[in-house]
Formats: C-alpha cells, sequence, structure tokens
C-alpha cells in the first residue's frame, strides 16, 4: 500500500474544523507543495480510516471533495491517484543571503580542495580490500550482531587497537583501557566530563588548534594559552602563569600547527607537573605515525608512569574522516570513571564500523597501508615543497617539518595570511591562516596547507601560480 504524508498525523480532535476537512486540507497542501506529485497513487479509504482512526465514511467525504475539486482521480482496481497534468503551486522565499566560504569555521568544504587540511590521500586508501571485507562481514551477519553494540566498544577492535600501540606507539595498555569514540571531539569531551570541573584553567598550546579551545570554552573551562617554541609547549612558562591548571591539551608528536615535536626535556618537564601537582595531560596524537627523517617517536604516554596521560588516537588520518572512529586511552585508575560516564554520554559507534576496521587491523591491512602512505608521503611532500617554493621564491618560505601532513608557508607582514587564505578558499583552494590560532602567542602570517592530495611538483606548481595571482 502506498503510504501518504498524513498517516501517522492524525487529525486534530481539538479544531473546529470537521475531521474530513482537515483530512482534505492536509491532501490539498500536499498536492499544492509537490510533496503528492500527479499519477501518486493516494491510500485506499479504509486503509487510511484504520490509519488515522476515524470512521471510513469520514475519509470517502474527503477524497469526494478532492475528486470534485479535480484533485484526485478514481482508478477503480488501481485505486486513487493524484489527478496527472497538475502543477505544484510555487511558493516564493527570499533568497538567502549569500554565504562566503570561511576557512576559519572548521566547516568541511562541499568537495575536496586542494592542499585540504585534515585529509589522508583518499585516492590511495585500499577501497578494494575495504569492500572485500565489508561484503564478508555483511554475509556473516547474524541475528545478535543487529542489537546495540557494546558502549565501551568491540572487544575485539579494543584488543587490537592496544596490540597496535605497544608496536607502534610504545604504550602499554590493556584493552579495558581503550575506549571507542566517534573522533577527537567525543574523546575530548569524555575526559571534560570525567575528570574536569567548570571554572577550572586547562593549558592549550599557543598557537594551537582551535576546535580544542572551542569545545573547552563551551564546557566552561578557563583557557590558559602557553606559548610554544621549537621545542614545543613551553612548560616553564605553563607553570609560571597558570600553576593552579587542572590539566593540559597537547600535540607533541608534530605540535598543531607548527609540527614541531616536544623535546625530551620538556616532555619529563610536564609529566613531572602533572605527577607532582596531580593533574591531567590529553595528547592528541593525530598524525604520530606519520615521520620523514626519522622513525615515529614514541608516544608521551608511553613515558608515564605514574598515570597521568591520556592518549586521544584517531583512524581518520591514517584510514579516511568518513570513518567517524578514534579511540581514547585512560590511565588503569580511571577505567571505571570513564565506563560510568560513557554509559551516559557515549555516542556509540556502529557494530559493522568497528568489526570492519578490527579485521583490517588484524589481517595486516592497516600497518601495510601506514607504511605504504609514510613512503607516499615523504614523496607528495618533498613534490609540494619543491613546486611551490619553485613559484613562491624566497618572499615566501616553506618549512618542511620532519613530520606531519601538512606544509607551512611563511608569510610577511602582520595578518596579511587572512585575506589571502579566505580569496584562497572562495576561488577553490584550501588553506588556513596562521594567524588564526593563535590567541596570545605572536606567530606570524603563514599558510597551512596540506600536501597528502597533491599528486605530484607539476601540481603544485600550477596551483602556487594561481594562489600568486589572488596575492
Amino acid at each position: 500500500m502506498t503510504r501518504s504524508p498524513i498517516d501517522s498525523l492524525p487529525p486534530a480532535a481539538a479544531s473546529d474544523e470537521p475531521l474530513y476537512r482537515q483530512i482534505y486540507d492536509r491532501f490539498r497542501g500536499a498536492i499544492a507543495q509537490g510533496t503528492l506529485k500527479p499519477g501518486d497513487r493516494i491510500p485506499s479509504a479504509r486503509a487510511l480510516a484504520k490509519d488515522l482512526g476515524v470512521a471510513r465514511g469520514t475519509i470517502e467525504m474527503a477524497y469526494s471533495l478532492l475528486h470534485a475539486e479535480g484533485y484526485v482521480q478514481p482508478r477503480g482496481q488501481a485505486g486513487t491517484v493524484v489527478t496527472p497534468g497538475l502543477q505544484a503551486q510555487t511558493v516564493t522565499k527570499p533568497a538567502p543571503a549569500p554565504v562566503k566560504p570561511d576557512p576559519d569555521t572548521w566547516r568541511h568544504p562541499p568537495s575536496v580542495l586542494p592542499f585540504q587540511m585534515g585529509l589522508p590521500a583518499l585516492d590511495a586508501f585500499p577501497r578494494k580490500i575495504w569492500a572485500r571485507l565489508g561484503a564478508r562481514h555483511l554475509r556473516a551477519t547474524q541475528a545478535a550482531d543487529l542489537s546495540y553494540p557494546p558502549a565501551d566498544g568491540l572487544p575485539a577492535l579494543r584488543t587490537a587497537i592496544a596490540a597496535h600501540l605497544q608496536v607502534a606507539r610504545g604504550i602499554h595498555c590493556t584493552p579495558s583501557q581503550v575506549f571507542i569514540t566517534s573522533g577527537y571531539r567525543e574523546s575530548l569531551n569524555l575526559v571534560i566530563q570525567a575528570l574536569l570541573q567548570p571554572g577550572q584553567q586547562v593549558w592549550v598550546e599557543d598557537p594551537g588548534y582551535p576546535p580544542t579551545r572551542e569545545l573547552l570554552t563551551h564546557a566552561g573551562l578557563e583557557l590558559a594559552p602557553i606559548e610554544v617554541d621549537a621545542e614545543g609547549i613551553m612548560v616553564s612558562r605553563g607553570i609560571e602563569q597558570a600553576p593552579q591548571a587542572s590539566a593540559a591539551v597537547v600535540t607533541p608528536a608534530h605540535q598543531s600547527p607548527l609540527s614541531v615535536t616536544l623535546s625530551l626535556t620538556r616532555r619529563q618537564a610536564l609529566l613531572e607537573w602533572a605527577e607532582r601537582n596531580q593533574r591531567w595531560i590529553v595528547e592528541d596524537d593525530y598524525d604520530g605515525e606519520y615521520r620523514y627523517i626519522s622513525r615515529p617517536l614514541p608516544a608521551l604516554k608511553s613515558l608515564d608512569r605514574h598515570g597521568r596521560v591520556l592518549y586521544a588516537g584517531t583512524f581518520s588520518k591514517v584510514m579516511f574522516p568518513g570513518i567517524r572512529l578514534a579511540y581514547l586511552v585512560v590511565p588503569e585508575t580511571q577505567i571505571r570513571r570513564f565506563e560510568d560516564v560513557n554509559r551516559v554520554l557515549g555516542n556509540g559507534i556502529p557494530g559493522l564500523t568497528q568489526a570492519l576496521v578490527c579485521a583490517f587491523m588484524t589481517e595486516g591491512h592497516f600497518a601495510r597501508h601506514i607504511q605504504r602512505m609514510r613512503r607516499l608521503y615523504s614523496e607528495r611532500r618533498e613534490a609540494t615543497a619543491a613546486g611551490l617554493s619553485k613559484v613562491f621564491g624566497p618572499d615566501m618560505p616553506i618549512n618542511p617539518q620532519p613530520g606531519g601532513m601538512h606544509l607551512l608557508v611563511r608569510m610577511k607582514g602582520h595578518h596579511t595570511d587572512r585575506p589571502l587564505a579566505r580569496r584562497m578558499v572562495e576561488n577553490g583552494i584550501y588553506a588556513h591562516a596562521l594567524s588564526r590560532w593563535s590567541t596570545a602567542a605572536p606567530c606570524g602570517s603563514g599558510l597551512l596547507m596540506s600536501f597528502t592530495n597533491i599528486e605530484s611538483q607539476e601540481r603544485a606548481e600550477q596551483l602556487g601560480r594561481r594562489i600568486l595571482a589572488l596575492m
């Protein structure tokens, strides 16, 4: 039976209009607006009367009125249809004000743009392997697999992540310490809800990842921007400026956005501060797997001997962002607390997605993919830097850091990066203005541009010339 737009909307008993008239008005409105189109079949009077809980005669009166006015035509055993040839009434609405794309609103563009930040090499993901795993899991689906997935994550996936972290990042943790989330934002929000209170102070890197500041601010926390230099966050400056801070959010592997690595001395100082004052450290290891000068450095969490570091990892950068899958490793002493909070706040990740990622990891595809991407990104990083340097010249030097997924193109002047970044996005080229990432520290002007989806030096030169024309 064909359903109508009003099947689930019973007439309003308190209305002054007779029931048959209310039903007539709804059908006429649906036809006029184009929701019901010419030739569409409408429910039988008997079926609709049963659905709406009204007498069949009431529906027949409404249908008779619709037929008399030419809105519907009875077709015998074929049922009743909207009269062919009717034109929907056009409703004139004021045109919305044009919205200019803003590179600093953190809303992703509808299509992939050159130099777009946060995207891995989408063309290099092994889609055939992924499709084969998906088909296999769908064929093997059992009734139990259709139920709610475990709140904290699929046990097999938590085990696979714990094993991967021990080998790749030097982190020794149990599967019960691993919580599956829908992304970095959920991971950070889980930390906030479990361990922090509104009004408390939190160290953030300056310059630093803007969404981190936004999320902390919305949670009612007070930000303490701590300057970053060539060795990472200046821990001594943090102790001096905000000694009572309850936590620090840092990106030790490749500082976001400067891509510098937190030195061993600073790592030890940060851990000592947290242990001595019983503070928390959130380690955002968004792309720690990608280092091109030497082997990836162990995570800050690997040095944590007192359970003060919470490690946030993601599959968005190493697989693809559409998967919406990340994880959080919590101290062993905090497992019960996070389980309790996650029961209330956890979004729950589809079990099929978790099962696919688990198979992708346990069958060796994940490790091989990271190795291939490390080689590919090394090549694309060099090609992109060479192409842009050839076009920009010495006035816009490029600082290719030893790791990460983006380049920093330095610019002269104060905040000259902001209008250029905006013009670039308006013309289909992605960029972030470095000065937008800073709260108080002077970081200068520059463009943050990802190289992961730039296939060659020639392509980088072509795009570079387009950028020069916008200056």
